[in-house]
């Protein structure tokens, strides 16, 4: 879907923008899916796999979640950067239409800067805007500290774990942690 803008201060004073991906972040998007993925290993892909990417499934992939009425992409732009993305998605089948999933990335030379704390109000208020949403979930990997700090700053709670959902090329296994927030209801 298609949102409003909003501008904001990092808080190194630089300014930002959260809007909805266009055709032409296209080249900058391709990167920052490389450069995210081997800056943590608690992002889902590998560099290598990004690959896959193409400007023209970026193009299908922009096209397709700035029409879906249940579901907004939003890019962090900083000094005509990518700096990070975030989403917020519902399932319109009616039975869990009142859960909304969130998710989020950033550079790691914008951790810190205030962006994430952004994402989370603009996606919190997106999803407040959806009829009959009451719940944001997100999931966050074993030993993340740095997200999980925000989320539980943002208000999630911690209400599952998926055992060694993630592999890492060193074999080590990692956990996956669910986490939920309730929205407030009128």
């Amino acid at each position: 879907m298609l949102t409003r803008e909003v501008n904001f201060a990092l808080k190194d004073g630089r300014k930002a923008v959260l809007r909805n991906p266009r055709n032409e972040d296209i080249p900058g998007l391709l990167d920052y899916l490389v450069r995210s993925a081997g800056e943590s290993d608690f992002i889902m892909r590998y560099p290598e796999e990004c690959a896959k990417y193409t400007a023209e499934g970026e193009a299908k992939w922009i096209e397709d979640n700035n029409s879906n009425e249940n579901a907004a992409v939003l890019v962090c732009e900083v000094d005509g950067k990518i700096a990070g993305n975030c989403s917020v998605h519902r399932n319109p089948m009616m039975k869990v239409r009142h859960r909304a999933f969130i998710a989020i990335a950033l550079l790691k030379e914008f951790w810190g800067c205030g962006i994430g704390t952004a994402m989370f109000c603009e996606m919190e208020h997106i999803a407040g805007e959806w009829e009959g949403v009451t719940q944001l979930e997100l999931e966050f990997v074993e030993g993340n500290a740095r997200a999980r700090s925000l989320y539980e700053k943002r208000g999630f709670r911690i209400v599952g774990v998926r055992p060694d959902a993630y592999r890492f090329k060193d074999g080590t296994l990692h956990n996956e942690y669910v986490m939920m927030k309730k929205l407030p209801q009128e």
